[in-house]
C-alpha cells in the first residue's frame, strides 16, 4: 500500500480538486493521511466529507503547530509500504501513484521515484517559477538531481515516493529545520538515496500568491542559504583543503556568517574591483590572484548572474576542477 501524507490549512478552495485527483488514480491501493494544521476555514469540514465516503481516507488534526510536526503525525498514523507527500492545493496527474510505485518495483530499495511537475495558475505562472520547473524537469529527465543539490531544492516536494524503510534510515521528518522539503532532500543525497529518471508529468503544482512558500519566513532565501551551508560542512567541506568563497552580495554575506558562526575558516573573493581590499565581517575581499596562492582549494559560488556562473564554469573547466567536488553552486 501507498501512503500519501497530506498536510493542510486554510486550502478550502483547493482541497476537492485535490482529493478528487487522488481519487481518479488508476492505482487504488492507498491511503490519505490528512492531518489539519489548524484551519479556520471550510478546510477540516470538506476533508471529513471525504472521509465519510471513502475508508482510504483518514484525517487528524495537528497536535502541534506547522507542517513538520503535521507531517510527523502523518507518518505515525500511516502504515503503507510506500510513502509519498501531497500538498493539499495540488493535482495528481491520474497515473502519478502508479508510475511511481512501479519505478520502485523495478529499481528496488535505496531509490527515489520521481515525475515532472508543471505549474498551474488561474492568473500567470510568474517566469522565476517557470525557469525552476524547466530546470527541476531537466534534472528528471536524466536522474541527475543531486548534482546541483546546492543550487536550489532538487526535488519537487510533492513528486516523490520511496520506500518506507528507506524514508526512516534517512531520517523521515525527525529535523526541525525549515525548509523541511529541502532538509530531507539533503538527508536523502547523504544517504546515498539513487534518483530514478522521469520523463513524464505526474504533479501539477499550483501558483497563487497565498502559497505558503510564498508567505512563510520558513521559506525566505536567508532560511535556504543557512540549510544549503550547514549541510554542506555536515556533507561535503572537506577540512584538510581551503574553502573560497566567491561573491560579496546578501548571498555570500549569508554563508559567510554561517561559516563564521561554525568557526570555520574561509577566503573571500569578489569578482568587482572596486569591493577588492575591504573587509566584511573583518573578512578581506580578494581578486582572482588569491586562487593560485591557496593549495587545492574547494569553492562555494554564490554568484547568481548567469554569465557570471558560465564564465566561472569555464575558468574551473580550464583548472581541471570537477563540480560537486571542487566548487558548488550556491545559486
Amino acid at each position: 500500500m501507498i501512503s500519501i501524507l497530506t498536510p493542510f490549512k486554510n486550502t478550502a478552495e483547493f482541497l476537492p480538486e485535490c482529493i478528487e485527483s487522488i481519487l481518479a488514480q488508476t492505482e487504488t491501493n492507498w491511503e490519505l493521511i490528512a492531518i489539519d494544521d489548524h484551519s479556520t476555514d471550510e478546510s477540516l469540514s470538506i476533508v471529513k466529507r471525504y472521509a465519510e465516503r471513502d475508508s482510504r481516507i483518514n484525517v487528524f488534526s495537528n497536535v502541534g503547530s506547522g507542517i513538520i510536526p503535521a507531517l510527523r503525525l502523518a507518518l505515525s498514523k500511516s502504515s503503507g509500504h510506500y510513502v509519498t507527500r501531497m500538498d493539499s492545493d495540488d493535482i495528481m496527474h491520474t497515473e502519478k501513484l502508479s508510475a511511481l510505485k512501479n519505478d520502485l518495483l523495478q529499481h528496488g530499495k535505496g531509490h527515489i521515484a520521481l515525475g515532472l511537475v508543471q505549474y498551474v495558475s488561474k492568473t500567470t505562472v510568474s517566469e522565476g517559477y517557470r525557469e525552476y520547473e524547466s530546470w527541476l524537469n531537466t534534472l528528471t529527465k536524466t536522474g541527475s538531481n543531486f548534482t546541483e543539490i546546492y543550487k536550489e531544492c532538487c526535488i519537487a516536494s510533492p513528486c516523490w515516493m520511496v520506500y518506507r524503510e528507506d524514508l526512516e534510515r534517512c531520517g523521515a521528518f525527525d529535523s526541525k529545520v525549515y525548509p523541511e522539503d529541502y532538509d530531507l532532500v539533503f538527508r536523502f543525497y547523504k544517504g546515498k538515496m539513487q534518483c530514478i529518471a522521469s520523463n513524464q508529468v505526474l504533479h501539477y503544482w499550483r501558483d497563487y500568491d497565498s502559497r505558503t512558500s510564498k508567505t512563510s519566513d520558513h521559506y525566505a532565501l536567508d532560511a535556504f542559504l543557512e540549510l544549503k551551508t550547514q549541510h554542506f560542512l555536515e556533507i561535503d567541506h572537506d577540512s584538510t583543503r581551503p574553502l573560497v568563497i566567491w561573491g560579496a552580495g546578501n548571498k555570500g554575506k549569508v554563508v559567510a556568517k554561517k561559516l563564521l558562526a561554525q568557526n570555520v575558516s574561509f577566503h573571500w573573493l569578489s569578482i568587482h574591483p572596486q569591493k577588492r581590499g575591504k573587509k566584511i565581517y573583518g573578512q578581506p575581499l580578494c581578486g582572482l590572484d588569491l586562487i593560485d596562492t591557496l593549495k587545492d582549494p574547494v569553492h562555494i559560488i554564490t554568484i547568481a548572474e548567469k554569465q557570471a556562473q558560465k564564465e566561472i564554469g569555464v575558468y574551473m573547466s580550464k583548472r581541471l576542477k570537477t563540480p560537486m567536488k571542487d566548487y558548488f553552486l550556491f545559486c
